[in-house]
């Protein structure tokens, strides 16, 4: 039991420890591989996070400029059947979460969302990192995805 217990660990940190890219796919004209050092030459932003108490800084990249990057539709282009898109985001343990596309659009909000490589200056690592999708305006940090390995923008309508 033990040895088997230390097999399906070894697995799982294996999987885990392998997922070292951010993948953008689905509805969008260019899909993107992104390794951290792809995602360190980009435009930075911060963002402050408190729960309990504990105030955390997180560094990256805002999520809609990765989505522009994909060609999602965004800004001005999300409009009519576009508005039935949603970005299916999962980590690399089979979490999941769901954002509307209008949602971290900053033409239609504030609420921005940061996909994060590092908090408190320092790279996030092993459970936590190397990516982390960050929103800041949530009240519970539920979709702040740890581990995040995947983001697929699925348009309802076609």
């Amino acid at each position: 039991m033990y040895t088997r217990r230390c097999l399906i660990l070894g697995i799982f940190f294996l999987g885990v420890s392998q997922a070292q890219e951010l993948r953008i796919e689905g509805a969008v004209k260019s899909p993107l591989v992104l390794q951290a050092a792809d995602l360190a030459k980009l435009p930075r932003a911060s963002v402050e996070t408190s729960n309990d108490g504990i105030t955390v800084r997180y560094e990256g990249v805002w999520l809609h400029e990765l989505l522009k990057k994909a060609g999602a539709p965004g800004g001005s282009e999300l409009r009519g059947k576009a508005l039935a898109s949603y970005l299916l985001v999962s980590a690399t343990d089979g979490y999941q979460a769901v954002y509307s596309l209008a949602e971290v659009d900053p033409m239609f909000t504030d609420n921005q969302v940061l996909v994060a490589d590092s908090a408190d200056g320092k790279p996030l690592t092993g459970a936590h990192g190397p990516f982390r999708l960050v929103a800041p305006k949530d009240k519970r940090g539920a979709r702040s995805v740890r581990m995040l390995a995947k983001i697929e923008v699925v348009r309802l309508r076609p």
